[in-house]
């Protein structure tokens, strides 16, 4: 801010003057790196609270070293997505893409040959992974008739029970569940976790939502199981992200993908700026930061 008047700023060498006053800074999509050059220029920095999601991207270890506090605005970006997985869960157990691409084609109103008719009444929903938006999916599937399955490795089973589920391993997961919904962090150890097995082990007919990141699904397997119809799969992330325009996953009615949506967009980015500001309002009173992050997180968030 100069002469009291915000100014959204790109490169830290635009800043370069301003940044040795700066206590708090105050981050986005897009930040730029913080470097130790960052820090050097900036000895008065305290914090730094991220108005998005994932903080991987730009804050280096180096800040953590500095012992300078780090804040991100994850925890109101979940609840968007959450929304739209419950939104996924309903309408895959209805088929209801299927369902608009053979009406549209043929204007017949039903039945969908070809297609298992599910609803969700009954039917078995696996999470895989309790993140923060795992845990919300969690809560907002007490509102279905559904059994949930959970796997996380830091989710004890006590504390599956007390969403609601019932914590198993992956294998068991995938082969028991109709819908499988994913919600862990792209790390090294995560990478292709939705490995050919596991989706081969899926129920015919099966779903499989993701709005985690495309990365932890083999694609390649993912795709030839959709292609031979035996699987459905509704993917706000994809493995290339955007796929190529000649994949045959943009035009199977089995599959429904949409652009990384999710997330906050629009009115939804509203929550994300008032969580970032209640953080900075908690550091000018001298309270602890709600939504901090500690460098021991890094090996197991997003």
């Amino acid at each position: 801010m100069r002469g009291g008047v915000p100014r959204l700023v790109t490169s830290f060498a635009d800043v370069a003057d301003e940044l040795a006053d700066a206590e708090v800074l105050l981050t986005g999509w897009g930040c730029p790196r913080i470097t130790a050059e960052v820090l050097d220029a900036a000895p008065k920095l305290r914090a730094i609270v991220h108005a998005a999601g994932t903080i991987k991207t730009f804050v280096d270890p180096v800040v953590f070293e500095r012992g300078v506090e780090v804040s991100s605005a994850a925890a109101a970006n979940a609840v968007p997505v959450a929304e739209f997985t419950l939104a996924a869960i309903v309408l895959a157990g209805k088929r209801a893409f299927r369902h608009r691409d053979w009406f549209r084609a043929s204007g017949v109103k039903r039945p969908l040959p070809g297609a298992p008719i599910l609803g969700t009444l009954g039917t078995t929903v696996g999470v895989l992974g309790a993140s923060r938006i795992g845990r919300l999916v969690l809560e907002r599937l007490r509102g279905l008739d559904v059994d949930v399955l959970v796997n996380d490795p830091y989710l004890s089973p006590a504390e599956a029970a007390e969403f609601g589920a019932r914590w198993c391993e992956l294998p068991e997961l995938f082969a028991a569940s109709d819908i499988v919904s994913v919600h862990a962090p792209l790390l090294p150890e995560t990478e292709g976790l939705v490995s050919a097995q596991l989706l081969a082990a899926m129920p015919d007919g099966g779903v499989l939502i993701n709005t985690a990141r495309g990365g932890l699904v083999d694609h390649v397997a993912l795709e030839r199981e959709c292609v031979s119809g035996r699987l459905d799969a509704i993917l706000d992330v994809t493995d290339p992200e955007p796929l190529p325009l000649d994949s045959p996953m943009l035009q199977l009615p089995n599959v429904f993908i949409t652009p990384h949506l999710a997330g906050a967009m629009g009115n939804e980015s509203t929550r994300l700026g008032e969580a970032a500001v209640a953080e900075i309002e908690r550091l000018a009173a001298g309270k602890p930061l709600a939504h901090g992050i500690a460098r021991d997180d890094l090996g197991r968030i997003a």
